[in-house]
């Protein structure tokens, strides 16, 4: 395995492997990429670690893939996979011969996590970091409201404009300000305004003596 002395050999061999596992935890391979990426990282860190004293540096290596793994299946914020990530860049970084080995093999291990997001394009997803995308629109019906709850209790209360609405401009109602449009209406600031509707964070008012 000379041929892993030369920098560029380096990048090529932990770009693979970090491609190839990462993209074992974001779309379903059956462990082919699973079985390719230990594969590759297995012929770098055998080639550049000695068998006693740097074993801690696979260690190192091996947990910033389990808080991934943590992060994607329970978690699900990102925090601790972007620890375990660095976790991995320094086990990958350390046990090189020099800055310029080690700078490609830090190179060739970002590349290939970003380009192991391509495997999204071709394969199946798995269900890693879930809990951050919301895949389906969620309504009142499934016990969930995407609006401002503060905001939809406005509806159907009396509120005073603080500011001449041409049609927009700002009512206070509870001591809270809001921006609200009154549609076709222009009023006046001090005027005793409904709430008819609110849709998301929009609110509609209509004045108060033209309300049936």
């Amino acid at each position: 395995m000379d041929w892993l002395e030369y920098a560029s050999v380096g990048f090529l061999v932990v770009f693979l492997g970090t491609l190839f596992l990462m993209g074992e935890m974001l779309v379903k391979a059956k462990g082919l990429f699973a079985v390719l990426g230990i594969a590759f990282m297995s012929l770098f860190f055998s080639f550049h670690i000695d068998a006693g004293g740097s074993m801690w540096i696979i260690i190192l290596y091996v947990i910033g893939i389990c808080l991934i793994i943590l992060d994607g299946k329970v978690i699900s914020d990102g925090t601790i996979a972007l620890f375990g990530a660095l976790l991995m860049g320094i086990g990958l970084a350390v046990p090189t011969p020099d800055v310029t080995y080690g700078v490609l093999v830090v190179f060739g291990y970002l590349t290939g996590l970003f380009a192991s997001g391509l495997f999204l394009k071709v394969f199946a997803s798995r269900n890693l970091w879930s809990k951050m995308t919301l895949k389906d629109q969620l309504g009142s019906e499934q016990g969930y409201n995407s609006m401002n709850q503060t905001y939809k209790e406005l509806e159907g209360k009396q509120a005073k404009t603080l500011t001449p609405f041409r049609p927009t401009g700002t009512i206070i109602f509870d001591g809270r300000h809001y921006s609200a449009t009154s549609g076709d209406q222009w009023l006046e600031a001090g005027e005793t305004v409904r709430v008819l509707s609110v849709d998301g964070t929009k609110i509609l008012v209509r004045r108060e003596e033209e309300i049936d």
